[in-house]
């Protein structure tokens, strides 16, 4: 795990073991696909993405999980989806023991390029 604040996403990730850098590579994949015009930061001393100058998602890798901020809320049907994972305050964690949960995680991504977008519109 990084013992040093990274500079870039790419230096972020080179201080994780291998299986983790898979791991976190394949969410930082996802998320440049979903939203081809976001740029990639670090912020809080983690991987961020920013769209239409607002924070996006934010990425990270633990010594026995990953994790996806801001967890969205207000949507009852997808926060059911999301209930079998484990969360912190405004997180879900995604065990490494564990398949990646792609389908969800897309699912997470695509919820916050609509709320970013909401945002952009005037009275949004």
């Amino acid at each position: 795990m990084p013992t040093k604040k990274a500079a870039s996403i790419d230096e972020y990730i080179a201080g994780f073991p291998k299986e983790t850098q898979k791991v976190l590579q394949q969410i930082r994949a996802m998320i440049k696909d979903a939203a081809t015009d976001a740029e990639e930061t670090i912020s809080y001393a983690i991987p961020a993405f920013m769209l239409n100058n607002t924070y996006l998602v934010y990425f990270a890798g633990y010594k026995n999980h990953v994790s996806i901020y801001p967890a969205p809320t207000g949507n009852a049907t997808f926060e059911k989806e999301v209930a079998k994972y484990k969360t912190g305050k405004g997180t879900y964690q995604f065990s490494l023991d564990k398949p990646l949960p792609v389908t969800t995680i897309s699912k997470i991504i695509s919820y916050r390029i609509k709320e970013n977008l909401k945002k952009q519109k005037p009275g949004g």
